[in-house]
């Protein structure tokens, strides 16, 4: 099968699933990858159990290994509401997301300027990277009458070496998401983001994490779940877009491992979306 055509918000779509678009990061074991509040990095190692040792370069029968990782802070990885209540919620417990319309846009962070100042705590500071609900407005201008439940974020400048990069928090943490960012987002009916920073909020931000809880539906401060109005809702971060993968609307087949845990590697795939009446998009 070389296309898929479906509908969406009254329109018919044809995705050509022909041309795909990884957005995953490899996690490469023995080489150099992504990490995120200084996380020793991900390994891997063979099993050992008895007399047995899972590596045919060392005489075994089969390759078995032993990876060590933290999704959140290892390449790409999606994660829910679990990730910030005391009430255990996995991303296996949720309903496994259908291939959706996605929205790609491409974002310049600025500097977070005097605002910062307003921050409790002071966990902000005027030179901060940050991306506001006007940036945006302004980057899906165009699409903004399209059917989409996935937004998908690229940030400007786009390097390479955001597939290894090591964002540490200090002594300038990675660009980050303002809350009225998130707000947009929840207007728009998005239940599927996937960024290419490591986290939504600042590295250090006194335990806030603002943006997170208003993507999620969550007051300021609580952590039960119950309180959510947007629990079904997944943040993929990590994800690398490609300079090739141009602004646009695509669709999105985020492919996630039923792990009982909070967070798992993901990898979330694009599609080349076309209207049936021949629309380019």
């Amino acid at each position: 099968m070389n296309g898929l055509e479906f509908t969406a918000g009254g329109r018919r779509w044809r995705a050509d699933l022909t041309a795909p678009a990884d957005l995953a990061i490899v996690l490469e074991f023995d080489g150099a990858q992504p990490s995120f509040f200084v996380a020793t990095p991900a390994s891997s190692e063979p099993l050992r159990i008895g007399g047995f040792t899972g590596s045919v370069a060392n005489g075994a029968s089969c390759n078995c290994a032993v990876h060590s990782l933290a999704p959140h802070c290892h390449g790409t990885h999606t994660e829910c509401i679990g990730h910030v209540t005391r009430n255990p919620v996995t991303v296996a417990s949720l309903t496994p997301v259908a291939p959706c319309v996605a929205l790609v846009v491409s974002v310049r962070p600025e500097p977070f300027g005097a605002a910062a100042a307003a921050v409790p705590g002071r966990h902000a500071a005027a030179d901060d990277l940050v991306i506001r609900r006007a940036a945006l407005t302004v980057a899906a201008s165009p699409w903004l009458a399209a059917p989409c439940t996935a937004v998908v974020i690229r940030t400007l400048p786009n390097g390479v070496d955001k597939r290894h990069r090591a964002y540490s928090g200090s002594p300038s943490p990675a660009p980050y998401f303002l809350p009225e960012a998130m707000r947009w987002l929840v207007e728009r009916g998005v239940t599927s983001l996937v960024v290419d920073l490591p986290s939504l909020d600042r590295a250090d931000d006194g335990g806030r994490l603002a943006a997170h809880r208003v993507y999620w539906g969550l007051p300021p401060g609580s952590d039960d779940a119950a309180q959510a109005s947007r629990g079904e809702a997944l943040v993929t971060e990590l994800a690398y877009v490609p300079d090739a993968v141009a602004d646009g609307l695509y669709l999105l087949d985020l492919q996630v491992p039923a792990f009982g845990a909070d967070a798992a590697p993901s990898r979330p795939v694009l599609y080349p979306l076309q209207s049936i009446a021949g629309d380019a998009t």
